[in-house]
Protein backbone atom coordinates (compact mmCIF):
# COMPACT_ATOMS: atom_id res chain seq x y z
CA UNK A 1 0.00 0.00 0.00
CA UNK A 2 1.55 3.49 -0.69
CA UNK A 3 2.07 5.95 1.54
CA UNK A 4 -0.30 8.22 -0.60
CA UNK A 5 -3.34 6.23 -0.63
CA UNK A 6 -3.74 6.86 3.01
CA UNK A 7 -6.71 9.15 4.28
CA UNK A 8 -6.30 12.40 5.88
CA UNK A 9 -8.68 11.32 8.45
CA UNK A 10 -12.19 11.75 9.60
CA UNK A 11 -11.68 14.80 11.49
CA UNK A 12 -10.15 16.78 9.64
CA UNK A 13 -8.66 19.32 9.97
CA UNK A 14 -9.25 18.86 13.68
CA UNK A 15 -6.52 15.65 13.48
CA UNK A 16 -5.15 14.70 10.50
CA UNK A 17 -2.78 11.66 9.39
CA UNK A 18 0.84 12.52 8.86
CA UNK A 19 3.16 10.24 7.67
CA UNK A 20 6.85 11.39 9.26
CA UNK A 21 9.70 11.62 6.44
CA UNK A 22 12.06 13.12 9.33
CA UNK A 23 12.42 12.36 12.97
CA UNK A 24 13.17 14.88 15.75
CA UNK A 25 17.04 15.12 16.04
CA UNK A 26 18.16 14.03 12.27
CA UNK A 27 19.91 16.60 10.19
CA UNK A 28 19.10 13.87 7.40
CA UNK A 29 16.66 14.98 4.66
CA UNK A 30 14.65 11.95 3.62
CA UNK A 31 11.85 11.96 0.47
CA UNK A 32 9.56 9.75 -0.26
CA UNK A 33 9.99 7.64 -3.55
CA UNK A 34 6.87 7.07 -5.07
CA UNK A 35 7.98 4.64 -7.87
CA UNK A 36 10.37 2.65 -5.09
CA UNK A 37 7.86 2.73 -2.49
CA UNK A 38 10.78 3.54 0.29
CA UNK A 39 12.19 6.26 2.15
CA UNK A 40 15.25 8.02 0.79
CA UNK A 41 18.12 9.88 1.85
CA UNK A 42 17.51 13.42 -0.11
CA UNK A 43 20.22 15.06 1.71
CA UNK A 44 22.24 15.87 4.46
CA UNK A 45 21.68 19.56 5.63
CA UNK A 46 24.44 21.29 5.17
CA UNK A 47 24.52 23.36 8.27
CA UNK A 48 25.13 22.13 11.74
CA UNK A 49 21.50 21.63 12.34
CA UNK A 50 18.63 19.44 13.19
CA UNK A 51 14.97 18.88 12.70
CA UNK A 52 13.45 20.06 15.89
CA UNK A 53 10.62 17.77 15.56
CA UNK A 54 9.53 15.06 13.31
CA UNK A 55 8.59 16.63 10.09
CA UNK A 56 6.83 14.90 7.38
CA UNK A 57 3.33 15.54 5.48
CA UNK A 58 -0.09 15.28 5.68
CA UNK A 59 -2.18 12.58 3.90
CA UNK A 60 -4.26 13.22 1.33
CA UNK A 61 -3.26 17.13 0.57
CA UNK A 62 -1.52 18.50 -2.08
CA UNK A 63 0.39 22.08 -1.48
CA UNK A 64 1.00 25.06 -3.99
CA UNK A 65 4.76 23.61 -4.19
CA UNK A 66 3.80 20.04 -6.01
CA UNK A 67 4.53 18.56 -2.44
CA UNK A 68 1.86 17.40 -0.11
CA UNK A 69 1.27 19.83 2.94
CA UNK A 70 4.44 19.89 5.21
CA UNK A 71 3.99 19.54 9.29
CA UNK A 72 5.98 19.60 12.01
CA UNK A 73 4.82 17.49 14.72
CA UNK A 74 5.63 17.85 18.17
CA UNK A 75 6.13 14.15 19.91
CA UNK A 76 7.42 13.28 23.17
CA UNK A 77 10.16 10.81 21.79
CA UNK A 78 10.94 10.94 18.07
CA UNK A 79 10.20 8.59 15.71
CA UNK A 80 10.86 7.32 12.51
CA UNK A 81 10.63 7.85 8.92
CA UNK A 82 7.43 6.33 7.85
CA UNK A 83 5.80 6.84 10.96
CA UNK A 84 2.23 7.30 10.51
CA UNK A 85 1.00 9.92 13.19
CA UNK A 86 -2.59 11.58 13.99
CA UNK A 87 -1.52 15.31 14.76
CA UNK A 88 -3.94 17.95 16.25
CA UNK A 89 -3.10 21.20 14.39
CA UNK A 90 -2.00 24.50 16.49
CA UNK A 91 -0.98 27.14 14.19
CA UNK A 92 0.84 27.41 10.75
CA UNK A 93 3.99 29.44 9.93
CA UNK A 94 3.66 31.17 6.73
CA UNK A 95 6.69 31.10 4.40
CA UNK A 96 8.29 31.92 1.28
CA UNK A 97 10.85 29.88 -0.10
CA UNK A 98 12.80 29.56 -3.60
CA UNK A 99 9.56 27.53 -5.41
CA UNK A 100 6.50 30.20 -3.83
CA UNK A 101 4.65 30.13 -1.06
CA UNK A 102 5.88 27.27 1.76
CA UNK A 103 3.54 27.20 4.37
CA UNK A 104 4.68 24.48 7.42
CA UNK A 105 1.66 23.41 10.21
CA UNK A 106 3.04 22.97 13.84
CA UNK A 107 1.14 20.34 15.31
CA UNK A 108 1.07 18.16 18.27
CA UNK A 109 0.66 14.05 18.39
CA UNK A 110 -3.08 13.50 19.47
CA UNK A 111 -2.02 10.32 21.27
CA UNK A 112 0.09 11.71 23.74
CA UNK A 113 -1.31 12.21 26.56
CA UNK A 114 1.24 14.89 27.44
CA UNK A 115 -0.25 17.42 25.08
CA UNK A 116 -3.97 16.98 25.63
CA UNK A 117 -4.45 20.25 26.91
CA UNK A 118 -1.99 21.84 23.93
CA UNK A 119 -4.42 23.86 21.90
CA UNK A 120 -3.38 26.54 20.39
CA UNK A 121 0.49 28.12 19.43
CA UNK A 122 -0.38 30.31 22.99
CA UNK A 123 0.22 27.32 25.09
CA UNK A 124 3.11 26.37 23.73
CA UNK A 125 6.17 27.96 25.85
CA UNK A 126 7.18 30.87 23.59
CA UNK A 127 10.63 30.17 22.99
CA UNK A 128 9.72 26.70 20.99
CA UNK A 129 8.21 28.84 18.46
CA UNK A 130 11.09 30.83 18.01
CA UNK A 131 13.20 27.55 17.83
CA UNK A 132 11.26 26.49 14.61
CA UNK A 133 11.42 29.96 13.44
CA UNK A 134 14.84 30.35 13.66
CA UNK A 135 15.37 26.53 12.29
CA UNK A 136 13.67 27.44 8.95
CA UNK A 137 14.75 30.56 8.74
CA UNK A 138 18.74 29.31 8.30
CA UNK A 139 18.23 25.78 7.39
CA UNK A 140 19.14 26.09 3.70
CA UNK A 141 21.37 29.37 4.05
CA UNK A 142 24.53 27.36 3.44
CA UNK A 143 22.65 25.96 -0.17
CA UNK A 144 22.57 29.14 -1.16
CA UNK A 145 18.77 29.14 -1.30
CA UNK A 146 16.60 31.37 0.59
CA UNK A 147 13.72 30.82 3.00
CA UNK A 148 11.09 33.92 3.95
CA UNK A 149 9.83 33.38 7.09
CA UNK A 150 6.31 35.45 7.16
CA UNK A 151 4.93 34.52 10.86
CA UNK A 152 3.18 32.65 12.78
CA UNK A 153 -0.90 32.16 12.07
CA UNK A 154 -3.64 30.49 14.58
CA UNK A 155 -5.17 27.55 14.63
CA UNK A 156 -8.06 28.77 12.40
CA UNK A 157 -5.61 29.74 9.60
CA UNK A 158 -4.10 26.46 9.56
CA UNK A 159 -7.53 24.76 9.56
CA UNK A 160 -7.99 26.66 6.60
CA UNK A 161 -4.65 25.76 4.71
CA UNK A 162 -5.38 22.34 5.17
CA UNK A 163 -9.24 22.47 3.80
CA UNK A 164 -7.54 24.37 0.96
CA UNK A 165 -5.00 21.96 0.24
CA UNK A 166 -7.22 18.86 0.67
CA UNK A 167 -7.20 16.81 -2.36
CA UNK A 168 -10.40 14.32 -0.71
CA UNK A 169 -13.40 16.72 -0.48
CA UNK A 170 -14.26 15.99 3.64
CA UNK A 171 -17.96 14.19 1.96
CA UNK A 172 -15.88 11.51 0.09
CA UNK A 173 -13.31 10.70 2.61
CA UNK A 174 -13.30 7.25 3.39
CA UNK A 175 -13.59 5.90 6.65
CA UNK A 176 -10.74 6.26 9.16
CA UNK A 177 -10.29 5.24 12.77
CA UNK A 178 -11.26 7.95 15.20
CA UNK A 179 -8.28 9.11 17.75
CA UNK A 180 -9.14 10.55 21.07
Amino acid sequence: MSYHTIPIGEESPQVVNMIVEIPQGSSNKYEYDHDLDVFKLDRTLYSPLFYPFDYGWICDTLAQDGDPLDILVITTQPTFPGCLIAARPLGVLMMRDEKGPDEKILAVAAADPRFSDIAKLSDLPSHILKEIVHFFDIYKELEEKQTIVLGWQDVDTAHGVIEKFRLTPKHECPDAPKHP
